[in-house]
């Protein structure tokens, strides 16, 4: 169908374009975050793939996770926090899927994490199973399977959506089972399991028209005190990054962010010792 665009993908916030076209912030506001509209399936990175892009051993993919290394932030669209993540205010603690599924109830969302991959999100349907988007197909799976020998979680209250009941979220998931490749209507995994909890089209690819001002903040904790903040114009968009974010860990976005800034500073200055000094002015037409 027509020509392929090419994914973009930027592997430092160097590359994420900011309000002036020049390259530099003029004030302390929030940058523009890139639009992922083209973008493909994080999922096909999620199996086996390292940061680098590099293929894991197994035993790396299945046990290694780090919870220090969390990326933790907030969404808002306009000035409704509609997300969270963060110690203060969610269950931040994983189990084995064994112990999870003593835990799980149908409807439940399921988050399957690991370090170095993007996390993958999945609906409990109940007797042991989840629903998935996975590979660019939607998947009926034990959670068990699904999980990959990824650490799990459930996370139901990091949207501060309104859920639907728990006999509508599955019969969500159950009957886009068996839907592949352009059929799917969903980037990845979490804005699957988002559309099956809250019925919202938001998760959906193309749901909001990117026009005009953007709506949406992604509010990255760098501390107690700080913290960085990214617009954008559809939650699709915001979805991809915070997944981005997820997939590279806090110690390396943290270390984007001060090379960003460091490289701001320096354009900043360069700029200043560029500008002519108004003295000459002053005594040319004094």
């Amino acid at each position: 169908m027509g020509n392929q665009m090419d994914r973009l993908s930027h592997l430092s916030y160097a590359e994420v374009p900011t309000v002036d076209p020049n390259g530099v912030d003029t004030d302390d506001g929030p940058r523009i975050g890139v639009s992922y509209i083209f973008s493909g399936d994080d999922d096909e990175l999620e199996d086996g793939c390292a940061v680098d892009g590099g293929e894991k051993r197994a035993n790396e993919e299945e046990k290694n996770y780090d919870q220090r290394d969390e990326v933790e932030c907030a969404v808002y669209n306009r000035e409704e926090c509609i997300y969270e993540k963060s110690a203060k205010c969610a269950n931040l603690e994983v189990y084995s899927p064994e112990n999870l599924l003593n835990k799980c109830k149908a409807g439940d969302l399921v988050e399957f994490v690991a370090t170095g991959q993007y996390p993958h999100w999945a609906v409990y349907v109940g007797d042991f199973q989840v629903v998935h988007l996975h590979r660019a197909e939607v998947k009926n799976s034990f959670l068990t399977d699904a999980s990959q020998g990824r650490r799990c979680r459930i996370v139901n209250d990091w949207y501060k959506l309104k859920p639907l009941c728990a006999e509508v979220v599955v019969q969500n998931a159950m009957e886009q089972v068996g839907l592949k490749d352009r059929e799917l209507s969903w980037r990845n995994s979490e804005s699957f399991a988002g559309w099956c909890r809250f019925g919202k089209r938001e998760f959906k690819m193309g749901g909001e028209i990117r026009i005009g001002k953007q709506p949406y903040r992604l509010k990255v904790f760098v501390s107690d005190k700080q913290s960085h903040v990214l617009e954008f114009q559809s939650l699709e968009d915001v979805i991809m990054e915070k997944r981005r974010n997820d997939h590279l860990g806090r110690t390396a976005v943290l270390r984007e962010l001060a090379a960003h800034f460091r490289g701001v500073e320096e354009m900043k200055l360069d700029a200043l010792r560029s500008t002519p000094s108004n003295t000459t002015e002053v005594e040319l037409f004094g």
